[in-house]
């Protein structure tokens, strides 16, 4: 469950400039966080073993499809596995209209973290699962770290403001 003081940082951290990346996707293509510019991109960062993950995995391919035609891409970026473990996975399990996104050192995710919130990055089973709403010009406008009893109440908050966001536009 995500505390106070992590839903604070959460807060802290909308606003600022998304960081950039390079990752492969399970098909071996580079992909950069600089091509969505322009782009409204939802960003879920998660690993396989992850109950949580896997359950809002269906919510994500619903909201690919939804807003497709609205300029919102979504990108899922696995943390700390091997390609053959993610696609052994994922391949039977959901057919993602997206690029799932390796990030096999954790680096990344580690740079998507809001400071003090994961102890010890470099330990292997410690992983920043969340949820970020960038907007076209590479700011966050919405955060969400793991919340195991809320998780589906933050998808929909992510929803609504990506909702609010295009009705500006």
């Amino acid at each position: 469950m995500v505390s106070l003081q992590a839903q604070q940082k959460e807060s802290s951290f909308v606003g600022t400039t998304a960081p950039d990346f390079t990752l492969k996707d399970l098909k071996g293509n580079t992909v950069e966080m600089a091509s969505y510019k322009g782009s409204y991109l939802v960003l879920h960062i998660a690993t396989t073993w992850c109950p949580f993950c896997n359950a809002e995995a269906p919510y994500l391919v619903e909201l690919a499809n939804e807003y497709a035609s609205k300029n919102v891409k979504v990108l899922i970026i696995d943390v700390k596995e091997p390609q053959t473990l993610v696609q052994e996975k994922l391949q039977d399990r959901f057919d993602f209209p997206f690029p799932v996104l390796l990030d096999e050192d954790g680096a990344v995710a580690a740079s998507f973290a809001p400071e003090g919130v994961l102890p010890d990055l470099a330990r292997d089973e410690v992983m920043l699962a969340s949820n970020l709403l960038i907007d076209p010009e590479g700011n966050i406008q919405f955060m969400s770290l793991l919340d195991s009893k809320n998780f589906d109440a933050k998808l929909l908050a992510l929803k609504s403001r990506l909702d609010e966001l295009l009705s500006k536009h």
